[in-house]
């Protein structure tokens, strides 16, 4: 996986490198609100957040749907916000409106 930090290639697409430099590490209570308002999309672990965001400014919609019919991307579940409220993980995230995209990691 890509860290946020540093992107495994270089040569990446100027949108890819725009949100790379919006990603940041972020507390749950901040993304709450966002929860409320169901604008957060939950990305795997073993997905590239900024591929991801990328290519939903992109509108991508094959790949997109594809990530949201297999699991690797969704709009953040219940079950899961209250996971991460009661844990505190860490997590990532970009925006890419009107969607928030979070990812939890190690």
């Amino acid at each position: 996986m890509t860290s946020p930090e540093r992107p495994a290639e270089t040569g990446q697409s100027p949108l890819y490198l725009k949100l790379l430099a919006e990603t940041a590490q972020i507390a749950w209570p901040e993304l709450e609100r966002f929860f409320a308002r169901g604008m957060l999309l939950c990305v795997a672990r073993d997905m590239d957040l900024v591929t991801v965001a990328t290519a939903i400014a992109e509108d991508n919609t094959d790949q997109v749907a594809s990530w949201l019919s297999s699991g690797l991307v969704e709009r953040m579940q219940a079950e899961t916000a209250a996971d991460f409220a009661a844990r505190d993980p860490k997590l990532w995230a970009v925006v890419v409106s009107p969607w928030v995209c979070v990812q939890e990691r190690d």
